[in-house]
């Protein structure tokens, strides 16, 4: 049998239940419309990496009769996740006659009894010992919060009296709009990295978000959707992409603006000058609408924090560091520590092969001999979270409902801090990609490792709710990239092409409750990006969970091809006219999404076709906004434009997007898929449409821009 033969050779019935057992899919529908499925390669591997064994008939026998057995090795689940207001059922397994008693230690330090209910499933022996199961009533007013669930089992026979325990999470049944809300809101969407001041050293900042959040605020906006403002590498080159970071839970310190540091008011002339010579070698490029050097800007920026840091801290703001450092814990101090041997050695894939394993006795000889880099990295995160911590304040300030809405990207690069820092919590050998579809015939691989919902079920979703809280601290909605990956993700195995993956599902259940419960406390509301191929019933659990949809104008079609009517949109759901990842609206009312596709060599089609199916689709939507009475005779672009945001603001979606590029009239795209160096992505300034630079302080008296706000607010007054 050749390796091409072996690589599609189908899986057996068995190996086929065993990965169902597993939560691996064994078939799915292409993007033809056919049901396809993944070979018995692509599940031997993928079970792998969950830690079954399937390689031989004898392996997948053994892996059968253990997930027969498994629940019944573990005397409570690993954790236990439930909805507030409905009474759950949890087992207990133990020696079967034993006595059991179980009560649950609230995290206010309050107990709860739990009582038992009838559970006639049959005794079985269990490595030798017959172990039977009891059944206990979690009641429905159990408080929300993280609380600890406690069986304790009296002697038998077998074994003396022992007490197990399991975390147990306690989870909004749904997410309610915040009332200082009303009904519906909008607010602004703009990539941050690229809305610069005069003050700016080359890129957006905390201190330019504070100043837009402000404006827009007194524009009547109710929040700012920026882009993801994960951590990137802290040395050597820099990934221009904020969906693809080292990790998702801390910030790129890149968004901090020296001069608000407090400290820099006590520098000495000589250290001031240091840092303004700093912000003198990138200041010009605030101008230029050329891409932006995210390097360079990290470069000067860094010399400056450096010098902030070297003149000390008084001593009540010292206390204010190391407290944020308790509170942050182990995770800000292994996070800092990467970036310091990253500082050192170069990037992970570089490193001597001992300090590759963050377990190891040389990384913790080597965290003692970087102890001040460690400390110096700390203080980037805790500064950059007070500066966006004033944004957030300026935000609720200046009137908006909620304020700066963050962005969450759906992974992390695979050399980056949290994998070193967490390996167990993700799958070894995998990245995750998407299928073959209309746009990407081979696949994408997006060079991501999954986590493992094995380990996030064993540590309490740990890596997941640690991330979205530090997400939330300073925001008052999160958007959520890609959010059908809490339901299910497309494995690839290592050395497999993107097409010869599975999709492996997870708890959605348990994920989407934790993830509601973090915001809850947060005060914050939750969007998930379900654009592209999502099962119906995804969108619908999501909604019923109180997790706003994403729609966007271009993408949301009749099954005849024309515009959706504005009436059947979403309640639910952030509406906008266009998205990152399309050109600007001037730009795509202009066929650039096309002319950029062709010069860049991705069109799959003739260009001619492409051309015609664009303006097709054009001349329906400008049919529609006449229908509406929204757009007269030969109209201008301005008036177009303006037309497409009074047809969102008339769908009854609860938030609506006003893209900041649209209203300063800028053309080109901030991201082509499927393109990595051939064009440059996350690296547009903000510019308008005659390719003049456009800077914060022009914002107010913006003439395109007034006018587009004033068209929003006037239909929502409607």
């Amino acid at each position: 049998m050749t390796e091409s033969t072996a690589a599609s050779e189908p899986a057996g019935e068995r190996l086929r239940r065993l990965a169902e057992a597993h939560g691996v899919s064994t078939e799915y529908w292409d993007y033809h419309g056919n049901r396809a499925a993944p070979s018995r390669a692509t599940l031997v591997a993928v079970l792998a990496a969950l830690g079954v064994q399937a390689s031989t008939d004898e392996q997948i026998g053994a892996s059968l009769r253990e997930v027969d057995l498994a629940p019944w090795r573990h005397t409570l689940p690993p954790t236990v996740v439930v909805r507030a207001g409905r009474t759950t059922t949890v087992p207990v397994h133990l020696p079967d006659g034993a006595s059991v008693r179980v009560h649950v230690e609230l995290e206010d330090g309050g107990r709860r009894i739990l009582s038992q209910s009838d559970d006639w499933t049959p005794a079985r022996t269990v490595d030798g010992v017959l172990t039977g199961r009891a059944s206990f009533l979690l009641p429905a007013d159990l408080p929300l919060g993280w609380h600890t669930l406690v069986a304790e089992i009296g002697a038998s026979e077998v074994r003396g009296a022992f007490t197990d325990e399991s975390p147990l999470a306690v989870t909004p049944d749904r997410l309610e709009l915040p009332a200082s809300l009303g009904r519906r809101g909008w607010g602004v969407m703009a990539q941050l990295y690229s809305v610069r001041s005069h003050s700016s050293w080359g890129i957006g900042d905390a201190d330019d978000l504070a100043e837009l959040v402000s404006f827009l605020g007194d524009q009547g906006a109710d929040f700012l959707l920026i882009n993801p403002l994960h951590a990137a590498e802290p040395a050597g080159e820099m990934t221009p992409s904020p969906y693809l970071p080292v990790t998702r839970r801390f910030v790129n310190p890149i968004y901090i603006r020296p001069e608000a540091i407090p400290e820099v008011a006590r520098l000495s002339g000589p250290r001031r000058s240091l840092v303004q010579w700093a912000h003198e070698e990138v200041a010009a490029s605030n101008e230029s609408i050329e891409p932006m050097d995210r390097d360079a800007a990290w470069k000067a920026k860094r010399e400056a924090l450096e010098v902030v840091f070297a003149a000390g801290r008084p001593r009540s703001r010292q206390r204010s560091f190391e407290r944020f450092r308790a509170e942050q814990g182990e995770g800000l101090e292994r996070f800092a520590l990467w970036c310091a041997l990253t500082e050192k050695h170069g990037p992970l894939k570089d490193w001597p092969e001992t300090l590759k394993d963050s377990s190891s006795a040389f990384v913790a000889n080597e965290a003692r001999t970087l102890s001040e880099r460690i400390d110096f990295y700390t203080w980037l995160q805790w500064v950059v979270d007070e500066q966006l911590c004033r944004a957030q304040a300026e935000a609720k300030a200046s009137g908006m409902s909620l304020g700066v809405m963050d962005d969450l990207a759906v992974g992390v690069h695979s050399y980056g801090a949290d994998v070193w820092s967490n390996p167990e919590a993700f799958a070894s050998g995998i990245k995750v990609g998407a299928p073959p579809d209309m746009y990407n015939q081979l696949g994408q691989n997006w060079s991501q490792p999954p986590w493992s919902p094995v380990h996030l079920a064993h540590s309490a979703y740990a890596p997941l709710r640690d991330m979205v809280r530090t997400v939330l601290r300073h925001a008052g909605a999160l958007r959520v990239d890609h959010v059908i990956g809490l339901f299910r993700l497309w494995w690839i195995p290592e050395g497999m092409g993107a097409e010869q993956g599975a999709y492996v599902r997870y708890d959605h259940e348990a994920m989407v409750g934790v993830l509601l419960l973090e915001a809850q406390r947060a005060g914050a509301v939750i969007i998930g990006e379900d654009l592209g191929t999502v099962e119906p019933w995804a969108r619908d659990y999501l909604a019923s969970r109180g997790v706003l949809g994403t729609s966007v104008l271009w993408f949301e079609k009749q099954g005849d091809g024309w515009p959706l009517q504005p009436d059947v949109y979403r309640h639910l759901a952030l509406s906008t006219v266009n998205t990152h990842d399309l050109p600007p609206t001037a730009g795509y009312l202009a066929d650039e999404h096309v002319a950029l596709r062709e010069r860049l060599g991705l069109l799959t089609e003739p260009v001619e076709h492409v051309r015609a199916e664009a303006r097709v689709e054009r001349e329906r939507m400008l049919t529609r906004l006449r229908e509406h009475g929204l757009l007269e005779d030969d109209p201008s672009e301005r008036q177009v434009v303006e037309a497409l945001h009074r047809y969102i603001v008339r769908t009854p979606s609860a938030l609506v997007g006003v893209a900041l590029v649209d209203g300063v009239g800028e053309r080109r795209t901030q991201n082509q898929p499927g393109t990595d160096l051939e064009y440059p992505n996350w690296k547009m300034p903000l510019a308008d449409g005659s390719g003049e630079a456009v800077l914060i302080e022009d914002l107010p008296d913006n003439v395109r821009l007034a006018s587009l706000l004033a068209a929003v607010r006037d239909e929502l007054g409607r």
